[in-house]
């Protein structure tokens, strides 16, 4: 590793969706860190962040102009309508302008301080430097148990992920262009940033409290994101119901030789419905559970193939 010996610049990335209850807190705690960085001289003056308003419904996008107008740190991408955390995210990354990037949600559950931490890392010459949760007290039990097995669950069918990260992450300039060169619509970053195989380490910080307003991940969207890491990264699905296909054949034959034993060598033969109904049942909602599945995979090859754009960036200040 070689140490970076010019001063960077640092631009900080943070996609907003319908954030104007905590936003301006989050505008003044990012811009001090900045000037705090610079004052230290670790970061040079052309420093930023880049807000990336994702259709919000709010008054987001007004604030972002407003601050914009007398905060010099402050610049704001306005995406024509929403297009979910993942793309905004990338249409930021895309757009900004510096040595290096960081990316951060906007609800200040992330620990500001990190960033200056992740700088002295960039220093030292790593290209990519993960923000990792060293506590999770904040969450509810059921939010932090399932996103800890998500996290062991993906690691077990072969993604290569690191545990207790978010999108919290810092990005050296050669790593995001080689970031730039994944074209694919099935956006799940934390899989993909791993896979850019750069010098990479990681920094702990303490998860607080949303600092307002509401979370825009409920669990509808948890869950989709979910399917979307494992459907990206894995074939492990596909492999597991062609297992369970061999599995409900072996037990579907040893059912004609149990049936016709019975009605061959006894007089136990009673005639009825439930031996047909509960194999043609059990057969029936597993070819339904993995045509499903099938189904999923079918769907991303589908939107892979229309290769349409990820976002479209409708203002900018």
């Amino acid at each position: 590793m070689t140490p970076i010996n010019e001063i960077p610049s640092l631009s900080i990335v943070v996609p907003c969706y319908n954030e104007e209850e905590v936003l301006p807190e989050t505008i003044q705690r990012i811009s001090a860190t900045i000037e705090l960085l610079i004052e230290k001289n670790k970061l040079n003056s052309s420093s930023c962040v880049f807000f990336v308003d994702d259709g919000s419904r709010d008054h987001t996008w007004e604030i972002i102009e407003s601050h914009a107008q007398s905060n010099s740190f402050v610049k704001g991408y306005k995406l024509s309508r929403n297009r979910g955390h993942q793309n905004a995210l990338l249409a930021g990354l895309h757009n900004a302008k510096g040595d290096i990037l960081i990316s951060i949600d906007a609800d200040l559950q992330d620990d500001t301080s990190a960033i200056e931490a992740m700088v002295d890392e960039y220093a030292k010459g790593h290209e990519v430097v993960y923000g990792v949760r060293s506590k999770r007290e904040t969450d509810t039990f059921f939010k932090r148990y399932t996103a800890e097995a998500y996290y062991k669950l993906l690691a077990k069918l072969g993604v290569e992920l690191v545990f207790n990260h978010a999108d919290y992450r810092l990005l050296s300039r050669k790593a995001l262009e080689e970031l730039k060169r994944y074209s694919e619509v099935n956006l799940f970053l934390r899989g993909i940033v791993p896979q850019l195989g750069f010098s990479s380490t990681s920094v702990e910080y303490e998860r607080h409290e949303r600092f307002a307003g509401e979370s825009k991940y409920p669990l509808k969207k948890m869950l989709a994101f979910a399917v979307e890491g494992v459907t990206s990264f894995s074939h492990a699905p596909l492999r597991f119901i062609t297992g369970l296909g061999f599995l409900v054949s072996l037990f579907a034959f040893f059912m004609i030789f149990w049936v016709l034993a019975v009605k061959l060598f006894s007089d136990n033969a009673v005639p009825g419905w439930a031996s047909i109904v509960i194999p043609v049942f059990f057969i029936g909602g597993v070819q339904l559970l993995s045509l499903g599945v099938v189904g999923e995979y079918i769907a991303k090859i589908y939107m892979e193939t229309k290769s349409r754009p990820l976002y479209t960036i409708e203002k900018e200040v």
